[in-house]
């Protein structure tokens, strides 16, 4: 009869910082096809979002309403997303060339 293993002592601080991730893993693995779990942009649930919200913003949909869709406030979106606003002067002017032209 081969002995027990020995036994791994782990403090409970290192358990609680490591069921939130688990169990983010699990859900993760559970929810995803295997293709989308591969994935960069599924590593951190914070990355599939700043990508949402990047693509968003380069696509020209409002601040405003990028803001309410990701649950930020103006503050904090122009805060982390600023550099994805620059570069649009383009579209500002051919939208109001637009405007213009119908109205």
């Amino acid at each position: 009869m081969k002995p027990a293993p020995a036994a791994i002592v782990v403090s409970s601080s290192t358990v609680r910082r490591a069921t939130p991730v688990l169990c983010r893993v699990l859900a993760r693995k559970g929810a995803l096809t295997e293709e989308e779990y591969a994935s960069p942009l599924a590593r951190r649930a914070c990355q599939l979002r700043h990508a949402a919200v990047s693509t968003w913003l380069n696509a020209g949909v409002s601040p405003q309403q990028v803001a309410e869709w990701a649950g930020h406030s103006l503050d904090v979106l122009f805060k982390i997303y600023a550099k994805r606003l620059s570069g649009q002067e383009e579209i500002a002017r051919k939208r109001l060339r637009e405007a213009y032209e119908t109205g």
